[in-house]
């Protein structure tokens, strides 16, 4: 992968952090619950924010593959070192042979190692004069990694994470020229390694069991490729010498990887998408489906946590 290092620093175009040192933060709670509840997040500016940030990185990888030069800026480096982290306690909490194939119990241990740290990693992410912020942003990580009672991972638990990318934005801890390192830094080792049932069954909305935001981002990394289509995602071969420049298929091997029988059976879904005619049209139909099967779903949105950050408060007009 080509990165190169350089400290954030701030160009004409950047947006300045969208709240001050003075800002009041507010530890996150759940404001929906019940299902009439969803036109308040509809309206909220949490749903604002948080659709503007999937849009505008899905923007900035359009066209470029993985192994493309990007910025890895010092926060980036820190938010790099906090997943390194979760990872090592990963591989200090071994999975405990047990019956079951899913659902590991040593995922509790590891979860509640987080819920102890996860303020002290957050602040180590946070420019000193944010530092303030760390118990809200916190909430997000620990919301984005699954659930310790059930131990299951799914569509909700993906919104926490880019929440908590999104929050850590908007307190300008990452700027503009992140978008790559953001988005091509993604990690899918928790879910592999403990194996969580997938929350809700087939996923929500039924085109992978985990994830949604990879599709998204994955398919616009295609937009104006020169030979594949979506069709060439279900042939092996394809998937096998490009998934490391791609991320959609990076998850089509995943998938192929983790599930047996045939594709047309087991994802459904994507089995259709591969017959759409251009990335293009593929791209703006998975953010629609993203809205409708995902973010406008009572059973995902009902666990999402408002504060400060992403606040319940309507859009200003």
């Amino acid at each position: 992968m080509a990165e190169t290092k350089q400290k954030a620093a701030s160009s004409p175009e950047d947006e300045a952090p969208e709240v001050s040192a003075q800002t009041t933060f507010m530890i996150p709670k759940k404001e929906i619950s019940m299902v009439p509840d969803m036109g308040k997040w509809k309206r909220s500016q949490a749903y604002a924010d948080y659709m503007s940030f999937v849009v505008t990185l899905n923007e900035g990888v359009k066209g470029k593959k993985m192994s493309c030069e990007y910025e890895v800026s010092e926060t980036v480096d820190k938010l790099l070192e906090l997943l390194g982290t979760l990872d090592r306690w990963i591989n200090e909490t071994p999975p405990v042979d047990q019956p079951s194939r899913f659902g590991n119990k040593a995922y509790r241990t590891w979860f509640a190692k987080l819920e102890q740290e996860a303020e002290t990693l957050v602040s180590a992410v946070l420019p000193a004069d944010r530092s303030a912020a760390a118990p809200e942003i916190a909430v997000y990580l620990k919301e984005s990694v699954g659930n310790p009672t059930r131990i299951d991972y799914g569509t909700g638990h993906e919104a926490a994470f880019a929440a908590f990318l999104c929050c850590l934005c908007k307190v300008g801890a990452l700027r503009a020229e992140d978008q790559l390192a953001i988005v091509f830094k993604v990690m899918r080792k928790l879910q592999k390694t403990y194996r969580m049932e997938p929350a809700g069954s087939q996923g929500v909305w039924g085109l992978d069991d985990f994830q949604f935001l990879p599709f998204i981002w994955g398919s616009s990394q295609f937009i104006g490729h020169p030979t594949l289509e979506p069709r060439h995602f279900l042939d092996e071969k394809v998937v096998n010498e490009n998934h490391q420049d791609f991320m959609f298929l990076e998850c089509i091997k995943f998938i192929n990887e983790m599930k047996t029988g045939p594709f047309a059976e087991h994802s459904n879904q994507l089995w259709n998408i591969s017959a759409v005619p251009s990335w293009s049209k593929v791209n703006q139909g998975l953010i629609r489906m993203y809205k409708a099967e995902c973010l406008e779903k009572f059973p995902v949105i009902q666990h999402f946590k408002f504060g400060s950050l992403l606040s319940i408060q309507p859009v200003k007009p």
